[in-house]
């Protein structure tokens, strides 16, 4: 009886964790994990906060022509399908997640912290997702307007004194 209760237990974890990818495993299925909890999809792949969160995956990550304008002014949710496929290798996606640097509202140091594992399994996600699609519109300097719709930011005015 015993013997039949812990065996129960630990195939019931088993089982439990089948869906889910660990920490330190670098695979697609962690990849897909991490673009969901580190918001990837929330700016890169077009509908995603609209379907509450469903994944399209003929959109996953291709970026969106939605411009985010600020005093820096208008940037573009990349096509990480596109950076992927230019970078060419894992490796080279590695080095380009720990240094890249972007406009706002992009937290690129977010990226820069991820564990290798994490960066290393987005990138095999990201492949996996198939033909990269086309670019997205080309960042718009301060001063100039965006050819295509976009969401003010506007800094809080700091009170005087």
């Amino acid at each position: 009886m015993k013997y039949t209760m812990t065996g129960t237990i630990l195939l019931t974890g088993l089982v439990a964790m089948a869906g889910t990818a660990s920490a330190a495993e670098v695979s697609v299925m962690r990849g897909e994990q991490v673009s969901i909890f580190a918001g990837c999809h929330d700016c890169h792949t077009a509908g995603y906060n609209e379907s509450g969160g469903k994944i399209d995956p003929a959109a996953a990550l291709k970026g969106t022509g939605l411009g985010w304008q600020g005093p820096w002014g208008t940037t573009y949710p990349s096509n990480l399908r596109l950076i992927a496929k230019d970078k060419g290798s894992e490796d080279a996606w590695v080095n380009y997640a720990k240094t890249f640097q972007a406009k706002p509202p992009m937290p690129f140091f977010n990226v820069h912290a991820m564990d290798e594992s994490d960066v290393r399994s987005l990138y095999q996600y990201i492949v996996s997702l198939g033909e990269p699609g086309e670019a997205v519109p080309e960042y718009v300097p301060p001063g100039q307007e965006p050819k295509t719709p976009y969401i003010v930011i506007v800094p809080p005015i700091m009170p005087k004194g």
